[in-house]
């Protein structure tokens, strides 16, 4: 079945069946009376190919009531029933006649349909009162269907140990009036952790972590000591430490790595470092004026995060990102020589200036200043994107040189059973290098 088209005449109604092409009111000769619904015999509310709005797939949805407790609230998506019947017709089979109002719907085995059986739990709520055929006998009163949920039993109380590891980190923050640099902090200068519970956390996760990657004990005691002196230095007892926090420690004496692995694992970690492409970046941007040091800033944190905001993006790889940055910043430099000190300056002849004539070259430099002002133009900060209709063409394509036959020969039979599987992944499937090293 196929959504049905529209009437071109009155451009309301769907067309009466698949054969014709207007609605029975636009029919020539008409209007016509719609024949009843072929599914449910229905004379009202027609929608098309012989089924009513109720029926047809397509139709709009329509609400309606509940077939077994004509509760309102219900659509042709659940099948004109509550989520209560459909749980009722489960339980106690076809319908018969109810003791109560003698509809011929699913009963309890009792004898009282749903309708009945909620009635009376109304007007009984501690389970003292009228009978079911009391409470039904002067009528009944409907309701709005799936309003009625059991009252869940309340959840287990936690484990001690459990709660106290879920209070970590904690939500406050306590602000310090100065900051003051440690470094090489040694135990015997460290007070006491201020939260003797988050020490035991962290020691906890400590001796977890290390059994489940079979740490040895030396190294399980140095990361036990170097949180333990994190712990003591906290201006705030109990939150999340930083990275920075960890300067304070003496490197020959701890070795970070561990104590970052344990912190992750445990969600208690921070990392506030600035990363090392931001640090090149600004480096490779030193020369460049400063409006133009902002316009390439927005560029750099587009394509490293990507925008969550329309324009929307994708954050692309680091090795991207600087291999953009590097065929663009040499083409800025040579502009902002000349006095150009924003983008918005630049225009389609100078772009063709400094396009290298052909190779990879060309097409590398065209994609990088392609991508800095399609950015920069959906965010307004250019006025035209001057490297439209402008061909970069593609990168040139690198063929493998052939290898060596008696070289390979002799590696493929080499005594050396790693040698010899290595040259035979090399010859036979052409792994790369970087896919053999995530093999080792």
């Amino acid at each position: 079945m196929t959504a049905p088209r529209t009437c071109p005449a009155c451009g309301l109604k769907p067309v009466a069946t698949a054969r014709h092409s207007h609605c029975h009111d636009c029919l020539p000769g008409g209007p016509f009376t719609p024949p009843p619904c072929r599914r449910s015999g229905s004379e009202e509310l027609y929608y098309s190919g012989g089924l009513c709005r109720r029926c047809h797939r397509f139709a709009p949805q329509i609400v309606d009531s509940c077939l077994d407790c004509l509760g309102w609230g219900v659509t042709r998506t659940t099948g004109w029933l509550c989520e209560a019947c459909r749980g009722w017709r489960r339980r106690f089979g076809p319908g018969t006649p109810c003791r109560s109002c003698s509809s011929p719907v699913p009963v309890s085995t009792e004898g009282f349909c749903r309708l009945c059986w909620r009635t009376s739990v109304g007007a009984r709520p501690h389970g003292k009162g009228p009978s079911v055929l009391e409470a039904n006998r002067h009528g009944q009163q409907l309701f709005i269907v799936d309003l009625f949920r059991q009252k869940r039993p309340p959840r287990p109380a936690m484990a001690e140990g459990k709660r106290r590891r879920n209070r970590y980190p904690v939500a406050h923050e306590q602000l310090t009036l100065f900051d003051i640099p440690r470094t090489a902090v040694l135990p015997d200068t460290v007070p006491p952790p201020p939260d003797p519970d988050f020490a035991a956390t962290l020691d906890r996760a400590v001796r977890d972590h290390a059994r489940a990657h079979g740490w040895s004990k030396t190294r399980t005691n140095a990361t036990r000591q170097g949180l333990r002196l994190l712990a003591g230095l906290q201006d705030t007892p109990g939150a999340a430490i930083k990275a920075s926090e960890m300067e304070s420690l003496d490197r020959t004496a701890f070795n970070r790595l561990p104590i970052i692995d344990v912190l992750a694992s445990a969600g208690l970690f921070v990392d506030d470092r600035t990363p090392s492409i931001a640090s090149w970046f600004e480096r490779k941007i030193a020369c460049l004026p400063g409006p133009m040091s902002d316009e390439v800033r927005v560029w750099f944190d587009v394509l490293l995060h990507g925008s969550a905001t329309p324009p929307r993006s994708r954050p692309r790889a680091e090795v991207t990102v600087r291999n953009r940055i590097r065929y663009a910043v040499p083409v800025l430099s040579i502009w902002s020589g000349t006095g150009r000190a924003s983008l918005r300056e630049i225009t389609r002849e100078d772009i063709r200036q400094v396009l290298p004539a052909q190779g990879s070259e060309r097409s590398l430099t065209g994609q990088a200043l392609k991508s800095l002002f399609r950015t920069l133009k959906a965010r307004k900060l250019v006025f035209a994107d001057p490297t439209t209709r402008i061909r970069t063409g593609r990168p040139e394509a690198r063929f493998p040189l052939p290898i060596d036959d008696a070289t390979f020969g002799s590696a493929l039979e080499s005594a050396d059973p790693a040698r010899a599987l290595i040259a035979a992944l090399v010859g036979f499937h052409a792994l790369t290098n970087a896919q053999i090293r995530g093999l080792l």
